[in-house]
């Protein structure tokens, strides 16, 4: 068996899980919360967002912007493993999801660190824009609308420093992007062709895009890491 194909194995997951993961209470009282709901798809597993907390230690972040944030998983995730002084714009549209993050940020005690712009993404990133803030943040996660997936990954090279990473989840979009027929029947309503084609086109656009260094990953829907050159 080639090593790539060791997360076919059964049970590797909970082996996974079961040996690194250090979910604190707050985080997994979140998580249960939002798996409630139907649209509990949307939110991150753990093991992704502690590699994302570990991966802002390791750049040193203190800046840092979500697109999409829904229940607030991954900004809590970010914002714990970042120091007190740091600073995140988190962008969404959803007052109803985002109040929800909102309790859970004051009660781990980082909603200080978060700026919250309920606004289309692409409007927030813009004004951050012309507000003069271009190069000046460490790390971006990208997770909403796939269909401005392109937009948002442009909007944020522009705001990256040199140096600073881009996190864009769902790259793989559930086998989707190698064949939509791989989409099982309570995902089919919620991506559209056009959705799982706007992912496609832009895996193929970030790998030969000489403006970053790139790692496409196999963790939960598949990560890509963009490292701004």
């Amino acid at each position: 068996m080639k090593k790539g194909n060791l997360n076919v194995i059964e049970n590797m997951h909970a082996y996974v899980l079961e040996h690194s993961l250090r979910e604190s209470d707050v985080l997994n009282r979140l998580r249960l919360e939002t798996e409630k709901d139907s649209s509990a798809i949307m939110q991150i597993p753990p093991e992704q967002g502690q590699f994302m907390a570990l991966l802002v230690k390791l750049i040193g972040a203190k800046r840092t912007i979500e697109i999409g944030v829904y229940t607030g998983y991954s900004t809590l995730c970010v914002s714990q493993a970042m120091p007190s002084n740091s600073y995140t714009v988190a962008c969404d549209v959803s007052e109803a999801w985002t109040n929800i993050a909102k309790r859970y940020w004051k009660e781990a005690g980082v909603d200080h660190k978060i700026d919250l712009r309920i606004a289309p993404a692409s409007e927030t990133l813009e004004a951050l824009i012309k507000d003069g803030q271009s190069q000046s943040y460490d790390f971006v996660f990208i997770d909403a609308d796939k269909d401005n997936y392109d937009l948002y990954y442009e909007l944020s090279l522009k705001l990256l420093k040199k140096g600073g990473v881009i996190a864009i989840d769902n790259v793989l979009l559930f086998g989707s992007v190698i064949d939509s027929n791989l989409l099982g029947d309570s995902l089919r309503d919620k991506l559209s062709e056009n959705s799982i084609q706007a992912v496609r086109d832009l895996n193929k656009k970030i790998r030969n895009d000489c403006r970053v260094d790139i790692s496409m990953l196999q963790i939960a829907d598949g990560i890509t890491l963009a490292r701004k050159i």
